[in-house]
């Protein structure tokens, strides 16, 4: 079976890759697609994003990375074959807004699954907007992201200052 991750991914962070560490084990293969969000605006670039999610994966052997601009995720999937599209939920919020995408999709798609998995504790307050406030104003971020997105994200904000 061919997993679909999407995301903005902006930037990958360590609850992205318990989900994609764990979905890698219950399907053949997943593809990390990071996806244009009309609704973000983006802090890395594409290119960027692309480059740290790769590194972040490289030692999870069916995990691919690939990006699609300006096309909806459930296009994604079925171009990619993918028989489910894997989201991230880590709060009753979170619950509410997948289930409603989850919906649509299916009448999209009527093919293709939404699983829907749950955030470790240890993730569970863990976003990509955090994690750049954290980093804005010197915070410790080395618990939510790896060492290469880290290094990143220290590195975007110098240059903005």
């Amino acid at each position: 079976m061919k997993a679909i991750f999407p995301g903005s991914f902006d930037p990958i962070t360590n609850g992205h890759l318990d989900l994609i560490k764990r979905a890698s084990l219950m399907f053949d293969e997943v593809i990390v697609a990071l996806l244009t969000n009309s609704s973000k605006q983006g802090f890395f670039t594409l290119e960027e994003k692309i480059i740290l999610t790769k590194k972040a994966v490289a030692d999870i052997k069916n995990v691919s990375v690939i990006s699609a601009k300006d096309e909806l995720t459930v296009e994604v999937a079925k171009r990619l074959h993918a028989d489910v599209m894997i989201r991230g939920v880590r709060s009753v919020k979170d619950f509410e807004y997948e289930q409603e995408i989850a919906l649509i999709n299916k009448q999209l798609a009527p093919e293709i699954e939404t699983v829907l998995l749950l955030a470790n504790p240890q993730y569970s307050v863990v976003s990509s907007s955090m994690i750049k406030e954290i980093a804005k104003f010197g915070g410790t971020i080395e618990n939510f992201v790896c060492s290469e997105v880290q290094q990143a994200l220290l590195r975007k904000w110098a240059e903005k200052d």
